[in-house]
């Protein structure tokens, strides 16, 4: 086995998995606002949408298991419903919106084409692919992912060195804190522990060695396709924020119009009329890869569910295409505007996971765990309540959490929790031992 290759096509791989429909999306809006603030907007992007997600890949590097290792000190059956939860959500929105984007963005302009014709041949070849399971990787880290990056590095080199340096003024108050948020809805921290258990299934399939030749790939192949994220996040901020003077958005459209209007106006600026095909090929690709790692690891947990039966594997993937098909039908607005409730519950405790699962053994007990893991969820409820219509009955609630305001109320409760949590645990064990 040639090791640096194997670490190559995993890490393409890995980046195409990630790489979706709103990592292509949401940062050139996200740049446009921010104006002459875009710098700190990456900063923040960044934290949310590449450094926890590598976390995220280091930490499945490490328990080399599967999702439910992620969860399982703080007890089997939480871990049992927080898997079950993260892969109804991943099968029924981030895997949807990458078929509703590719409709909105590479067919329909064309085409004109209803969204079930789309949808309906879309997630009929991720059921092709995720059927042919072994060749995964070699398949999207050998052809997919050379393309995608082609094209999005065309449309931000030329973009960058075309523009004439006109920037608007921040529409953000708090750019990082815009940033950070933002990044929660690449869903790419869910994505981490999702696709890190395909990485590993896909390597044991292709029979690489030892427990250690396995996480040395996954470590640097996560490093690889991080480094790539940030460089193409910082990009697309960077050339939204650039052309905000030059192309013009009309401030009624929807922020997923908007977000589709902007890309559009910068690709054809950059790379002229045939920018908007190069545009459709790249956006059909970034979905579809993404789709794929989706369907893929959730048919791989439920296979693993019911003792690494073929047909539940089977049986899973098809639900998976099938719930894409149905939800596929949305615009990409209604499934964002359906998603950010969840997202504010279940990516703090995705958030957690990842880093306590990253620590040192000695800091990262099941006391520690629980604990962290509870006191994260409660501070999480606000946020949740808020964005399903309670925010005025909660409001005096909110008012006593430090960053509150800025749906990160989970954050200092989390850290204080978990630095306490481990005095306890250190301060109580010579007491417990003598």
């Amino acid at each position: 086995m040639n090791k640096t290759k194997e670490v190559w096509i995993t890490g393409f791989a890995l980046f195409s998995l990630f790489f979706g429909a709103g990592n292509l999306l949401l940062p050139p809006l996200l740049g446009y606002n921010a104006g002459d603030q875009w710098s700190w907007v990456v900063v923040g992007f960044v934290i949310t949408a590449v450094l926890i997600p590598v976390l995220g890949i280091l930490a499945h590097a490490k328990l080399q298991g599967t999702m439910y290792d992620f969860g399982k000190k703080v007890s089997p059956v939480f871990s049992v419903i927080y898997c079950v939860l993260v892969y109804m959500i991943s099968i029924s929105i981030p895997s949807p919106r990458t078929a509703s984007a590719t409709h909105e963005i590479a067919i329909h302009p064309f085409f004109e084409s209803t969204p079930l014709l789309t949808s309906s041949i879309y997630f009929a070849l991720v059921l092709v692919f995720v059927l042919n399971r072994s060749k995964i990787i070699n398949l999207i880290g050998k052809y997919l992912t050379p393309l995608i990056a082609i094209i999005i590095f065309l449309v931000i080199g030329i973009g960058l060195f075309s523009s004439d340096g006109g920037m608007n003024l921040s529409k953000f108050q708090t750019p990082i804190v815009d940033g950070i948020l933002e990044g929660y809805q690449t869903f790419d921290a869910i994505g981490a522990v999702v696709v890190g258990g395909v990485i590993i299934i896909s390597l044991n399939l292709k029979g690489v060695g030892s427990a250690e030749d396995k996480k040395m790939i996954i470590r640097k192949s996560g490093f690889i396709a991080g480094s790539g994220l940030a460089i193409i996040y910082a990009g697309l901020i960077a050339v939204g924020a650039f052309y905000g003077s030059e192309i013009f958005i009309d401030g009624s459209l929807s922020n997923d119009m908007q977000r589709a209007t902007l890309l559009r106006g910068i690709s054809t600026a950059t790379l002229g009329n045939i920018g908007t095909a190069f545009l459709s090929v790249l956006v059909a690709l970034a979905c579809f890869t993404t789709a794929v790692g989706i369907v893929t690891g959730t048919a791989d947990y439920f296979k693993g569910l019911f003792n690494n039966s073929q047909k539940a594997y089977t049986v899973t993937a098809v639900i998976g295409c099938l719930a894409g098909i149905l939800v596929g039908q949305l615009d990409f607005h209604s499934i964002i505007v359906i998603a950010l409730p969840i997202l504010m519950l279940i990516y703090p405790i995705t958030i957690v996971l990842i880093l306590l699962n990253v620590v040192a053994e000695r800091w990262a007990s099941q006391f520690v765990f629980r604990g962290v893991v509870i006191v994260t969820i409660l501070f999480s409820l606000p946020d949740f309540l808020g964005f399903v219509g309670l925010r005025e009955d909660i409001s005096g609630i909110t008012k006593l959490i430090p960053f509150s305001e800025h749906h990160l109320g989970w954050v200092i409760p989390a850290i204080f929790s978990f630095l306490v949590l481990n005095l306890i645990k250190f301060t109580t064990k010579p007491a417990q031992t003598s």
